[in-house]
């Protein structure tokens, strides 16, 4: 049976831990449930809420996906197949793949949020994207409750970006997702952040997926505020890309911009480092501010509002755009009523 609460606060259910109300919460459990739930088609679907900013309550329905299961479609010598419902918990389906020995998300530990979340987002860390291991999408388009499967090609994957985060955007209720993962002959990711400096620390010269794992688990424990202790979304920008010739011109005016190559004509230059710069970090506005260990996370001190994280969002956003030429993107979904 469908569980339905009315204006209930969702402070439980997203990561800022913002109080915010809604008049109908939904917590569906089966995909058949879809059919009673009315005017779905504007409904808010959250899953873990690792990457939404609610801004005011809501009027309109509110989905709590709580789709779970994992089942294995397929394996052979060296690699396995899984489909997994879109609201198991990301870091717990890791931790599960990384004792089960299958290979390929290790590098995503400890990401905040739902599975559903994951190809919505591409997820990615340490080098990782999930559209490097995922094989399709499956989801109920909500106007007419017809089921589509979407192959890795179609979900349109881009940095922090797929197709539904854009041309179907709030269209579809992501049902699940189907990986493919390596039994052996592991391709591991060691290169990117401090993984290679935290394996040396500990002696190990040859790493298993746990370790890679364990060492993304502790340096993000090392930089990020864990939710339940003080309210995030983790990085609430994303990196921009630029130009290089725009990049070059920065260079000379500030030596100390960071980058990564990206291709022959652009560079990825940290917003973190942008934000760091202007000096954000650590900065208490009111109730929220930037976090002081790492300037791309904002952060709720106990009482923030949504309206309050947004503005200091854009006061952000406006010093960085006025500074230095470059138009920050949010990651985070900004809800309004």
């Amino acid at each position: 049976m469908l569980e339905i609460k009315e204006n209930l606060s969702l402070k439980s259910y997203n990561t800022f831990g913002l109080d915010v109300k809604a008049s109908e919460v939904y917590f569906l459990t089966n995909i058949a449930q879809l059919s009673d739930i009315p005017q779905r088609e504007e409904a808010l679907i959250l899953g873990g809420g690792s990457n939404v900013l609610l801004t005011s309550d809501l009027h309109r329905p509110v989905i709590i996906n709580q789709l779970k299961g994992i089942e294995v479609l397929s394996q052979e010598a060296d690699f396995i197949e899984l489909r997994v419902a879109s609201g198991e918990n990301w870091h717990e389906l890791v931790m599960y793949c990384v004792e089960h020995g299958y290979g390929g998300i290790e590098n995503l530990s400890l990401i905040p949020g739902s599975v559903g979340a994951a190809p919505m987002q591409n997820i990615g860390a340490y080098g990782v994207e999930i559209q490097n291991v995922l094989q399709n999408v499956t989801a109920i388009r909500l106007s007419d409750l017809k089921e589509r499967t979407f192959s890795a090609e179609e979900c349109e994957f881009g940095y922090r970006h797929s197709i539904f985060k854009s041309r179907l955007k709030g269209q579809y209720l992501i049902t699940g997702i189907t990986l493919r993962l390596t039994k052996n002959h592991h391709t591991l990711n060691t290169s990117y952040g401090a993984i290679q400096e935290v394996l040396a620390r500990k002696g190990i010269t040859e790493a298993s997926i746990k370790d890679i794992s364990e060492a993304v688990i502790e340096i993000r424990q090392s930089k990020l505020p864990d939710p339940k202790e003080l309210g995030n979304t983790g990085s609430f920008f994303k990196n921009p890309v630029i130009k290089k010739a725009h990049f070059d011109r920065l260079k000379s005016q500030y030596p100390e911009i960071k980058s990564y190559p990206v291709d022959d004509d652009h560079v990825k230059v940290p917003a973190g480092w942008l934000i760091e710069s202007r000096g954000w970090k650590g900065k208490v506005v009111g109730n929220t501010g930037s976090h002081k260990q790492q300037a791309l996370v904002l952060v709720n001190y106990g009482k923030a509002t949504g309206k309050e994280v947004k503005e200091l969002s854009e006061a952000i956003k406006a010093d960085i755009a006025s500074t230095y030429g470059i138009e920050l993107e949010t990651e985070v979904n900004i809800i309004e009523a």
